[in-house]
């Protein structure tokens, strides 16, 4: 309990100090902990509403302290919360449907089973430059490079790849 003749947070002016010099400083810590989606204004301005509410218990000397306990743990409180609404809302998931046509379905997985086929139909040099060009996405000069061959080397094998690929899979 504060003593009587030491000032009170409960005085208007004092409570003003407070907030004028720690207003700013609070809502940076949970700015800066938290970030912008944890409402940090919502946080300080509910940590002095708090310190308003037990000014008589609360000394000045101790306000900081306070303030930054109450809005770490409000901010805290919130973060919790919002961890447990999404848990609740991804078990509690309808599984999605699959809409797709199962005629669909069958062509896609036989489609694959023949571009595998093809793939491993092909020369271990093709295979090895259409999948570096065509599924990592690499560049020819880039796999000139790492296979130690020309430029020129690289497109004539991707582009036969490709071919005997048509070959084999009429649907491409």
């Amino acid at each position: 309990m504060p003593k009587q003749n030491s000032p009170s947070v409960c005085q208007e002016k004092v409570f003003e100090e407070i907030y004028n010099h720690h207003a700013k400083d609070l809502y940076n810590f949970i700015y800066y902990k938290f970030g912008d989606k944890n409402n940090p204004s919502d946080k300080v301005q509910n940590a002095f509403l708090k310190l308003w509410e037990k000014c008589n218990d609360i000394l000045p000397e101790k306000a900081k302290s306070f303030l930054f306990t109450v809005a770490n743990n409000l901010s805290i409180n919130t973060f919790n919360h919002q961890k447990v609404v999404l848990k609740y809302e991804t078990n509690h998931l309808q599984p999605t449907q699959n809409n797709q046509d199962p005629s669909f379905l069958m062509e896609e997985e036989e489609y694959l089973k023949k571009y595998q086929q093809a793939l491993a139909n092909l020369t271990p040099e093709k295979r090895a430059t259409f999948l570096m060009c065509k599924v990592e996405g690499k560049k020819h000069e880039e796999v000139a490079t790492l296979l130690g061959i020309s430029r020129k080397a690289v497109e004539k094998r991707l582009y036969s790849a490709i071919d005997e690929l048509r070959k084999h899979i009429k649907e491409i």
